[in-house]
């Protein structure tokens, strides 16, 4: 079992899903940030005892090799949409996707299938291949 595996089985014992893992570096910090979503939202205690529950995992195999930060939290109203998963749970909602045509897509996500996703536009509908995605995320119109 890899890292993410045991990270997704602890995560899940406590009832949220693991969203997604990204690791990066903030003004000379190492930060190990791990997003979950869970039925109703999620909340700072919840994110606190994840943290708790996965902290032992990290001691035993590191992420980062060496010094770095842990944050457990939600992944926002504007999210990164990278696995299938995601854009199925994110149907309705509004959607920004940038092609390898470098074309801009954006309104609502109507349909996510294992190969595709169709975005309703002011243009009309566009399908769009999960292949030719360079990136995506929801959106929140204020």
């Amino acid at each position: 079992m890899n890292l993410e595996e045991s990270i997704k089985l602890a995560v899940e014992s406590l009832g949220a899903q693991l969203y997604d893992i990204v690791s990066t570096r903030e003004h000379d910090d190492n930060i190990y940030r791990v997003l979950v979503t869970a039925p109703g939202g999620i909340n700072l205690d919840k994110c606190a005892e994840i943290s708790r529950m996965i902290s032992p995992i990290l001691d035993i195999d590191e992420p980062m090799g060496g010094k770095y930060r842990l944050e457990v939290s939600s992944p926002g109203i504007e999210r990164k949409l990278k696995r299938t998963e995601h854009f199925i749970a994110s149907i309705g909602e509004k959607v920004r996707v940038k092609d390898i045509a470098t074309e801009t897509y954006k309104g609502e996500l109507i349909a996510a299938t294992e190969d595709n996703i169709t975005v309703k536009t002011e243009l009309g509908e566009e399908v769009i291949e999960y292949g030719s995605i360079l990136s995506a995320s929801t959106y929140f119109e204020w």
